[in-house]
Order: structure tokens, then sequence, then C-alpha cells
């Protein structure tokens, strides 16, 4: 099986924590030169220190606020003349908990902007080297929302929903160009993301946060939840050489945890 990336460039969003730090890491193992895409630059310093160079890679990093779309348009303009991209892997931080009947409409445009229209401003960035290496991978890491919609992240559910329909499409129309477009479903992973989402549940079923995690880990078969790198994992072979005829999928990490098929 060929998992070597040596050679390939990666573009990681959210790439200074949890799963898009993890994901960076595990990319740069295998030979892969990554660009880091985040928000805080001493953060953004301590994760490239952070990545091996086994293989002589020269890593890179861009300090973005992915909640400025003109501001992020432009930075990533000029991200995509300075390196041609094989591998992009879209990551961000999900919207606020709550139930969507109570979400202010501007929470909705909010979390559209920073998730769909952000992704497609990098996919317009990167997509014409893939097509020019006739090599391209597009991971977008979601949640099991796009199977299951989970109770109290109302805003999350819809926008994921809308994500996951503009990644099938794409897959549709890049296909051709040697360029697979898969989604990643992480179930409960063990990143500050779910930490929030923990003492919510908790404030909601009036329980200790011990408590709420216990009945989360009740309700996954694996009885435990995921490693951030048991994540990268996943988001790593759909981005080697030999997925490359997986294309359009839709692939839960969750423990066995989404009950639809």
């Amino acid at each position: 099986m060929e998992l070597n990336l040596t050679g390939k460039t990666a573009l990681v969003c959210g790439s200074t924590a949890g799963i898009g730090k993890a994901t960076a890491l595990e990319l740069a193992q295998l030979g892969a030169q990554i660009v880091l895409l985040a928000r805080n630059p001493e953060k953004l310093e301590q994760t490239l220190r952070e990545l091996p160079r086994d293989f002589d890679e020269k890593h890179d990093s861009m300090a973005v606020d992915f909640s400025d779309t003109a501001g992020f348009e432009t930075a990533i303009a000029a991200l995509a003349q300075k390196h041609q991209f094989h591998i992009l892997i879209n990551n961000t931080g999900g919207p606020a908990a709550g139930p969507a009947f109570e979400a202010d409409p501007a929470q909705y445009a909010a979390a559209f902007a920073q998730h769909l229209l952000c992704n497609q401003i990098l996919v317009q960035a990167v997509v014409p080297g893939m097509k020019k290496a006739h090599f391209g991978r597009i991971v977008n890491v979601i949640s099991t929302s796009v199977k299951q919609p989970i109770e109290n992240l109302g805003v999350s559910n819809t926008i994921r929903g809308a994500v996951a329909n503009w990644s099938k499409t794409l897959s549709v129309e890049l296909g051709p160009f040697g360029i697979t477009v898969n989604n990643v479903l992480p179930g409960f992973t063990a990143t500050d993301r779910l930490e929030d989402i923990v003492n919510s549940a908790a404030k909601r079923m009036n329980k200790t946060p011990q408590q709420a995690r216990d009945f989360m880990t009740s309700v996954v078969p694996a009885r435990r939840f995921a490693e951030a790198q048991e994540i990268a994992y996943g988001i790593a072979f759909l981005c080697s050489p030999s997925a490359g005829y997986i294309n359009g999928i839709n692939l839960p990490i969750d423990g066995g945890r989404t009950k639809s098929l």
C-alpha cells in the first residue's frame, strides 16, 4: 500500500490544535511538506517547530482570520501563488452549541461564511495546481451530524450538512482531473471543542461534567472518546496515493456511535 507523500504539499486548516494539528503531524511524517493555516501566530510557530523534517521538507505557515471572508480570500490567493498544493484539509472549529430554533439568523450566516464560503475560497485557490499535477486530495473534516443530527448543535448540524452536499458535488466535478473530495466525520474526539460540548451537555442535563462525559461514552460502542491522532490516520489514508479510487464519501470515525449506514 502506497502511503508515501514525499513531493506533495499539504495545506492544513485549523492546524495548531486537535484534529488539525494531529493531521499536520501525520502528513509530515509521511513525507509531505506542510503549510499550516490558523488564527494564532504564536501557536502556528510552535506547531511549525514540532513538524518532523525527515525528508528535508520546507514547512510553512500563515495566520488568517476565517471570520473575515474578504481578508481571507486575499491571503489565500497570495499563498496559492507561493505554493502548489496537492492536498487540502478543510478543518475549522464548529459553531457554538444551542438549539436550532433559538439561534439568531446572524449565527447561521456567520457559520456559513466561516465554513462553506472559506472552503470554497480555498478550493478555488488550490484546484488549478492540483489539475496541473493531475493529483489532488481534498478532505473536509465535518461531523457525524451529517448522517445523524446531534442534539443541541442546531447551527452546526445545519452547516455541516451544507458542506457535505457541497463536497459531494465537487467530487463529481473534480474526479476527472485526478482529484478526490471526501469527508471525514469524527465522533466524540478528545479535543478542547469536545470539552465545550461536555460542559454544555452537563448544564442541559443538570449533571456534573464527569457524569455527562460518562453518558456520552456509554453511547459509543468502543466505550471511549477518540484520540485526535486516530482521526488523523483516516484523513492521511484518504490523502495517500492508495486512496485514488475513493471519492465522494462520508467516512465516520466514531467508534461505531452513528446508527445509520
